[in-house]
């Protein structure tokens, strides 16, 4: 394993490296996927400002004028039973606690998780579904919860998975129609699989990297461009900023040729229908 290898990760030009070893964080998966989951140039005087942000649109974009904007569930998974096989994840710890911090400064209602099993999960994620608001354990088994002829309260609402199909969709019977319809009492269908998005930190059948000292790249990444952007850019926007800081900054530097200038780059896969903002 990379543990044993002294691999240490390099950030980039001007960023300082880091002194702690690498680790793989997740082994390839490869079986089938989905669906079977900077800061801003400062005006000058002599120049035009450059925008980070899109028109927004009302018609096209999620409410989120909530007191609360959503509930973040983070399942911080650190130590597994020994039939796994698996080692400790060091670095996880620091994941955890910058997801926690930075989610909450966004608004959201922030809990955490430690250690759990494919049963807890499964059952914290239906009891959170079912709340009206998430190892080695098949994604689509987690978010089946969400589906929505499972939990109507978030239909058409965004649902967000980051995680380090054959069945026919026969869509779900929505309350009302869009904003702009005229019909005083329109009806519509919503497919059950939309408005999920799931942010993986690598592409599939790719190791994902993990530095024990300052946790995963996709995890430290993703807090850097949120706290820089979480309130101004659209998710695909982030997402695609957090790809690129992910792809340019991070390398391996390893003893062992095997594991010696590896890269990593992160995969969205998106069902959303509208443009979703953490601020209104």
């Amino acid at each position: 394993m990379a543990d044993d290898q002294g691999c240490v990760e390099e950030q980039g030009v001007g960023d300082s490296a880091s002194e702690d070893s690498d680790s793989v964080d997740a082994k390839p998966d490869r079986s089938s996927f989905l669906p079977t989951l900077c800061s801003k140039k400062k005006k000058n005087v002599s120049e035009q400002s450059i925008k980070t942000t899109r028109d927004r649109v009302p018609t096209y974009q999620y409410s989120m004028n909530f007191e609360k904007v959503g509930k973040c569930i983070i399942i911080n998974n650190k130590n597994f039973d020994k039939v796994t096989g698996m080692g400790v994840r060091n670095g996880t710890d620091k994941d955890a606690e910058a997801l926690f911090k930075c989610f909450r400064r966004l608004g959201f209602d922030v809990v955490i998780y430690n250690d759990c099993s494919c049963a807890m999960m499964q059952d914290l994620l239906k009891k959170a579904s079912e709340e009206d608001q998430f190892t080695k354990c098949p994604h689509v088994d987690l978010t089946a919860h969400f589906r929505g002829d499972r939990c109507r309260t978030l239909l058409e609402k965004p649902k967000l998975f980051s995680i380090s199909g054959t069945e026919l969709d026969d869509g779900i019977q929505a309350d009302s129609g869009p904003i702009n319809d005229t019909d005083a009492n329109p009806r519509y269908k919503i497919p059950v699989e939309a408005d999920f998005l799931f942010a993986y930190s690598t592409v599939p059948g790719y190791y994902s990297w993990r530095s024990p000292g300052s946790g995963s790249w996709f995890v430290q990444a993703l807090c850097s461009i949120l706290e820089e952007h979480g309130k101004d850019l659209e998710i695909m926007q982030i997402l695609t900023r957090v790809n690129d800081r992910v792809a340019r900054h991070f390398e391996s530097q390893c003893d062992n040729p095997r594991f010696h200038e590896k890269k990593q780059i992160p995969c969205v896969v998106s069902m959303l229908t509208k443009e979703l903002y953490f601020s209104q």
